[in-house]
Order: structure tokens, then sequence, then C-alpha cells
């Protein structure tokens, strides 16, 4: 299957490239960028020199010749294309925020207008699969709801608050340096930002909603002198109380077909450069702790998005995701 990432020279399109390489269905035939266009992608991305013999291009999207589509755009520049690869029959997974919520709630967070709108799913598999499986343009969801959500899922609709409390690597702010992620500001330091107003967390509710709950949900996200990963401690406040046997049986049996979870102890070593979410639990009666474990570019952007391109497909979903984390 040929396929195409559109904006292939930042951190997800360099990881999309990276793991596609080892997908037996898939090859990357267009990787484009405005700013690199006739660059080899090998000297953005050094870590691929010798696995891939392509350069950087920028073609208009009736010139994409590919099966499949990878928009790794940041917000409003995703709309410009979707239509278009849609009309041509070409099935995409969209990394940027543009078609994750609804219309208004999206140029209310956004401040944007938004041109091209259509509805599609929300790709957490492991909560959307059959929408998913039958959708021909899939939204990836941001690296922040994802373990977020999926700490939540099991016991959303017996809450009546959530707190979402995040650690993320500098990865997350993107390749564009700036002082928020200069070196000295980060290394032997933590940071919270955006304390109250995160755009993720528009996603967070409305996932929760989606898993039946009425919950309020809350979210602070803290910069950590990490390159990439995101912890998130879930708070989960119960309308009755749970007893820890009862909580961890819930987890265990919500999660047991899922490849890509793993009840264990949550170490951002243990998932760094894998599509998988560590999460574990412990009760204390009427407040749940969930604490999760995702590498923010993998199960938290690129890795995800090739799940649901697998989910698309028809293919196995485990499909050039089956990596260990990189322990030391």
């Amino acid at each position: 299957m040929k396929i195409a990432i559109i904006g292939a020279s930042g951190y997800t399109g360099g990881e999309l490239l990276r793991l596609l390489l080892l997908h037996p269905k898939a090859e990357v035939v267009c990787a484009t960028s405005r700013r690199l266009a006739g660059t080899p992608v090998e000297k953005e991305h050094p870590h691929l020199k010798g696995l891939i013999d392509l350069d950087f291009g920028n073609p208009k999207t009736d010139e994409i010749d590919a099966d499949f589509a990878f928009l790794a755009v940041p917000h409003t520049a995703a709309m410009e294309y979707a239509s278009g690869l849609l009309d041509r029959g070409i099935k995409s997974v969209d990394l940027s925020a543009d078609y994750r919520l609804p219309k208004d709630i999206y140029e209310e967070v956004y401040g944007v207008k938004h041109t091209g709108y259509f509805e599609c799913p929300y790709g957490i598999p492991e909560l959307h699969r059959k929408s998913c499986a039958n959708a021909d343009f899939v939204a990836n969801p941001g690296c922040f709801p994802t373990g977020a959500t999926l700490a939540a899922a099991p016991l959303a609709k017996y809450a009546h608050t959530i707190i979402y409390d995040s650690k993320t690597g500098v990865s997350g702010a993107g390749d564009n340096p700036s002082a928020t992620t200069h070196y000295p500001n980060v290394g032997d330091n933590v940071n919270a930002y955006k304390w109250t107003t995160h755009r993720h967390l528009a996603e967070m509710r409305m996932e929760v909603r989606r898993l039946g709950s009425q919950a309020m949900v809350y979210f602070t996200p803290h910069l950590v002198p990490v390159n990439r990963g995101i912890l998130t401690t879930a708070h989960i406040l119960l309308r009755e109380p749970m007893v820890q046997e009862e909580v961890e049986r819930l987890y265990r049996k919500y999660y047991e077909k899922e490849y890509f979870v793993r009840y264990q102890k949550p170490v951002l070593a243990a998932v760094r450069g894998s599509n998988f979410c560590d999460l574990m639990v412990e009760s204390e009666g009427l407040r749940v702790v969930v604490v999760s474990a995702i590498d923010n570019l993998v199960k938290g952007a690129s890795g995800q998005a090739i799940q649901n391109m697998n989910v698309m497909c028809g293919f196995d979903e485990r499909e050039g995701l089956r990596s260990a984390g990189m322990l030391p």
C-alpha cells in the first residue's frame, strides 16, 4: 500500500517514517515539506540514513499518488487537504486537531473558523474500533487525551469528578525551538503550564461524555526534563466507594483483549518508542488513583495513527507496531 505523509519533517512525521519501515504492507512513496522540498529525507531525519531513499516533495493535493495519507501538519493546515484527499478516494488519518472536536467547540477552543468541516471517528481504537473500521477518515486524538482517557475509561461512569495531572516530555511541544523548550529553562526543572486552559481538555471532556459519564473533568499539564513520554495521574472521585480488588478486576476485564494496553506499573522508559499504554490503579474507597504512561510521539501520535490505519484497512492492528519500549 502506497503511503503519503503530509508534513513529514517534524517529530511526528519522523516517527511515522520510522515505524512504517517495519510495516509489511506499507511503503512510503511521498513525504512532503514545503520548506525542505527537494532535500533527501535522511538529511532532516539522520536516524533513517540507509533505511529510506526518498526526497521531500511539495505536491498539490490532486498530485498525491497514494492509497493512504497521514496528515502530520499543524491545526488549521489539515483542513486544506482533508476534503481533497477524500474526494480522490485516499483514506487518511489526521494527526492535527482539526477534526477531533465538533465544529462549534473547535472554533471556540482554537479561535479560528473551520472550513471544510465534516464529522469523522475519534481514533482511540480501544474505545472506538467499530466506527474507525468503517471510516475513510479518522481524527487521531491528542497525546494528553490518549493517556488520560485510557486511564479513566473503565471508571468514568461511576465518577462525579475526574482530575488529570500529566507530566510530559519536551518533544510534545514540537520541533520549533522556543523559550519554553530552551534547555536551560527545562533541565533540572518542572513547569506547570496552561493550568486550567489547555486545549486538550475539550477532548478529555468529550470522551468522558461519550463514556456515559456526567463527571466534572479538570486537567493541568507539567513540562518535565525528558525528551518523550507522558505520565498521567488520574484522580477519579466516585459516587460510591469501591475496594481495590473490585477496581483492579474492572480494569483487567476492560482491557483484557487490548494488546496495546498493559496492566502493570507505569514507567516512562518501559513505553518509550513503543505503542503501549501501561497503567495501574489504586483505590482508597471514594478516590481511585490511576496512573498511565505512554510515549507521546507513538501511542500519543504516530503509533496510534498507524494503529488506526490498520483498523481502517482491515490489517492486523499490531502490524508495524510490535516493538518493545527502550529501558536503559
